[in-house]
């Protein structure tokens, strides 16, 4: 366990380490300075609006944000699913894949428009080099970008002060993408590939096997190994919170991360730009203190989880122990316990911490089979995704959820002490807690909906391959990972059907648009307001005492929700365990 500490200890350290000039860089480039970056990209981003017919001086109210933010969108669904769905016609296919279906494009196109990248089918199977690149691969970028934009709105809610706008959408969406995520990924691709991950469009190879084996009584020599860009893919999709594995196998597979090390290198990926975003809000609304309490928040929720899912993968399966059978492991990093469905290169530490990080970011990729975790593991994975994206959550929605709980936090606290509702000089009335708890209660409301309906319904109850409370689970986590944007499969449920195509795809789209739309109507009625200097009476939310406070709320709102759902799920099976018999 001892490893498994460190290593979650550097993962976080690097991760702050560089998050820390990320933000600083981040306020630059949404403030419009002319700094050294705008003398690399400056001529390509007034090119792109003269050729786009923007004017980057333009503001927007919310209302046009949001409008323009969701025609977006949806114009970037639409293109994708056509994709998709006539992807055979298309070039860049050498090993001449179908269409992937109607059912499967348009839950494709729902997923990755939407930064969920929820997958019902094998990458390497099912989407050609055109698909992945030009139609995933972009929406890589586009998804993300949304999500930064999200919270650079809000920001500006509570940096302005009597302002109609909340900024330009197309000007912070080109310079999410040209300024950070373009440099952010063609480095770590660079990276990647030279650590072994594959980039290149050729045909799929068949190589003959050093150890053939017999299968169904035939002797298998040969083995096809699928090629493509996947380290151009993995980097955005890593650094982005996408989570779309090239791959079936996602990170797991050695072509995608190839080392240990490289397994490292994508873990702090995952939660860069989420961390580096919480140090942005608090640099441009005039508060580093402000980031500081949102991060350590964010640390006080994830660290503690992510160490508990590691603790119970290392000690491993209590029925291998009954029957006598060692769990231990030679190797350091990966510590032995439970290493069923876990790559031997990386660890069952690795692979829980990856897990946790994955699920508290909305990237949703993996480097191991969820499904294979023991029991309360997966109940991490479940819970950090039903604490609605604040440890740290996804990009851009992760600091915007967490401030939406803080504003939460501020009402509740200023009732309890008599002092006045203000959030860093501006008033907190009706209309702003109205939105801020549509925005945190429609996610709960979804997943308990879906589950329920899938639970109750033919198409549901078909789809489960494992009986009992771990059957429940998988439908739990087919639910929750498409309703909180995450993407990530808990395995062992057949979700390529019409049933959980259509269910998920609603999900999907219902979860990412009706939480938006109230967090954007918050910036705007908060850029409106006038700022109001602290008095005596105004709660400080940057001290200690009111980030444990915020804690507790979140995990009220979420342990209320969910733990009777989670209690029929992971809970049931882990107090089952011990009790288990195998029968000859």
């Amino acid at each position: 366990m001892m490893n498994a500490t460190l290593l979650t200890a550097a993962v976080f350290l690097v991760t702050i380490a560089l998050a820390w000039p990320i933000g600083a860089y981040m306020e630059r480039v949404y403030s419009g300075q002319r700094f050294w970056a705008t003398r690399f990209f400056g001529g390509l981003e007034r090119s792109l609006y003269w050729l786009s017919g923007i004017q980057p001086e333009k503001e927007m109210s919310w209302k046009r944000y949001a409008l323009l933010w969701l025609l977006f969108n949806l114009i970037g669904g639409l293109v994708l699913y056509f994709l998709l769905y006539f992807q055979n016609y298309l070039p860049l296919n050498p090993q001449g894949l179908p269409s992937p279906g109607a059912g499967v494009s348009f839950n494709t196109a729902a997923a990755f428009v939407t930064n969920t990248d929820w997958q019902d089918y094998s990458g390497e199977t099912t989407m050609s080099y055109l698909s992945q690149v030009l139609g995933l691969g972009v929406q890589f970028f586009f998804s993300a970008a949304s999500g930064m934009v999200l919270a650079v709105a809000l920001t500006r809610g509570f940096s302005r002060t009597e302002s109609k706008g909340i900024g330009n959408l197309w000007v912070d969406l080109t310079r999410s993408v040209l300024y950070i995520l373009l440099p952010l990924a063609s480095v770590l691709a660079l990276y990647l590939v030279s650590q072994g991950a594959i980039q290149n469009f050729a045909a799929y190879l068949n190589v003959h096997l050093l150890d053939p084996f017999l299968q169904s009584g035939k002797l298998i020599t040969t083995q096809t190994l699928a090629m493509g860009p996947a380290g151009s893919q993995t980097a955005i999709e890593m650094l982005g919170n996408n989570g779309g594995g090239f791959f079936n196998a996602n990170c797991g597979q050695p072509f995608q991360s190839p080392t240990g090390m490289t397994n490292f290198v994508l873990m702090v990926a995952m939660i860069l730009l989420p961390f580096s975003l919480i140090f942005y809000f608090g640099r441009a609304i005039g508060s580093r203190k402000m980031g500081w309490a949102l991060m350590a928040v964010a640390l006080l929720l994830l660290v503690p989880l992510a160490l508990f899912s590691q603790q119970q993968d290392l000690v491993g399966n209590p029925v291998f122990s009954q029957m006598g059978i060692s769990q231990a492991h030679s190797a350091a990093l990966a510590g032995g316990g439970n290493m069923v469905g876990v790559e031997d290169r990386i660890g069952t530490a690795g692979s829980a911490l990856f897990g946790a990080l994955a699920t508290g970011t909305s990237t949703g990729s993996s480097n191991s089979a969820y499904d294979s975790f023991m029991p309360m593991s997966g109940f991490v994975n479940l819970f950090l995704m039903q604490l609605a994206e604040v440890a740290p959550g996804g990009v851009g929605s992760g600091v915007a959820s967490e401030v939406g709980f803080f504003i939460i936090a501020v009402f509740l606290g200023g009732l309890m002490v008599g002092r006045t509702p203000e959030f860093f000089g501006k008033k907190l009335e009706a209309y702003e807690m109205k939105m801020a708890s549509l925005a945190i209660l429609i996610m709960p409301i979804l997943i308990l909906m879906g589950t329920a309906i899938a639970v109750c319904l033919p198409g549901g109850r078909e789809a489960i391959l494992n009986p009992g409370p771990h059957g429940f689970s998988e439908i739990l986590y087919a639910m929750t990972s498409p309703a909180n944007n995450n993407g990530s499969s808990f395995g062992g449920l057949n979700a390529d059907t019409v049933f959980y195509n259509v269910l998920t795809g609603i999900l999907i789209l219902m979860n990412r648009y009706l939480t938006y739309f109230p967090l954007l109507a918050i910036a705007g009625a908060l850029a409106a307001k006038r700022r109001t200097a602290a008095s005596v009476g105004t709660l400080n939310p940057t001290t200690p005492v009111f980030v444990v406070f915020s804690t507790g709320v979140i995990l009220l709102v979420g342990a209320l929700n969910f733990i009777p759902a989670l209690a029929l799920g992971p809970v049931a099976e882990a107090l089952s365990l011990p009790t288990l018999h195998l029968h000859p």
